[in-house]
């Protein structure tokens, strides 16, 4: 069952991506991520209810508390991540978000030596880290110096627009960040807490980010929550937290973790082609060297994360 479980959520989160980039890319709609934020706290709400009174997990304020830190990290780099959906295609953002595991790689050596640890980390992790690294900023550098009348070109057919942008690449970039330190907070947290427990804390907390952006955006800001332009944003946290609880089973089968791991970790790939298919999405092959380069290093990143 684990290949199956692989693939909901490989499936699952490039799905997420997709309709949280159709929900959140209006540029007229300035409280977009926050209005995703809501949707994404509703369905995990709903979920926390789920293994709260039928799973059975415990969970108590003070859990709630101690993994706030970690909580905060992730729910606002979530929140800058569907911010900076509105100014690039998908097929660049998602490559630059998941790199995080990189930086968390880097974090992980650093701690090491500062603690005077050995350091466990085999040589071919140093590659990929460099790999991502490598096309992270490639891509970077492809987006700045590009021509904007190819740009316009290539944007001809596709269903929206972006014009050259230095926030176009800083709000993924800060997402990366981001994640990769709730990653390394999460790690060092979870020694002390259970499994379950946490994530349903961490759900709850989400939970409570929703319901605030709902007032804000709603009661204080007055705006406007349409149905025909909110159901993408519920779509998307349906398939985040399906591809969640997908992922937990998939590496539950720890003989299979070596094959399970690489396959989920590489979704991004999946985001890039539904990129290109629904959204008309076309990049220049330059694009696409520095994006294959930095999928390449996230799979090995992944494959040694969950192997080791």
């Amino acid at each position: 069952m684990w290949f199956w479980f692989a693939l909901i959520a490989f499936f699952c989160w490039s799905g997420s991506d997709l309709f949280s980039k159709i929900g959140c890319v209006e540029k007229s709609d300035k409280y977009s991520h926050l209005k995703m934020v809501t949707a994404v706290g509703v369905v995990m709400g709903l979920h926390a209810a789920y293994e709260v009174f039928i799973g059975g997990t415990v969970i108590t304020g003070e859990v709630i508390l101690k993994y706030l830190p970690v909580s905060a990290l992730y729910i606002v780099s979530m929140a800058i991540g569907y911010m900076g959906l509105r100014y690039i295609e998908l097929s660049i953002s998602s490559p630059i978000c998941n790199s995080s595991g990189a930086l968390v790689a880097i974090m992980t050596v650093c701690a090491s030596l500062i603690r005077g640890q050995k350091i466990e980390i085999a040589p071919l992790q140093f590659a990929a880290v460099g790999l991502v690294i490598a096309g992270v900023i490639g891509l970077g550098i492809v987006e700045a110096k590009e021509d904007e009348e190819l740009r316009a070109l290539r944007q001809d057919k596709a269903n929206y627009k972006y014009a050259k942008s230095a926030i176009a690449i800083i709000l993924p970039l800060i997402y990366c960040l981001l994640d990769a330190l709730g990653t390394f907070a999460d790690s060092i947290v979870l020694e002390t807490l259970d499994e379950d427990s946490a994530n349903v804390a961490y759900e709850l907390t989400f939970l409570i980010c929703g319901i605030a952006s709902f007032i804000y955006v709603k009661l204080i800001k007055k705006q406007k929550y349409l149905p025909k332009k909110e159901a993408p944003k519920y779509i998307g946290a349906i398939f985040e937290t399906a591809g969640q609880f997908a992922y937990v089973y998939a590496l539950a089968d720890s003989a299979h973790v070596a094959l399970s791991a690489p396959i989920i970790s590489s979704y991004c790939l999946l985001s890039a082609v539904w990129g290109r298919i629904f959204l008309k999405e076309k990049l220049s092959w330059k694009h696409y060297l520095t994006i294959a380069v930095a999928i390449v290093g996230i799979a090995i990143i992944g494959f040694y994360d969950e192997a080791g």
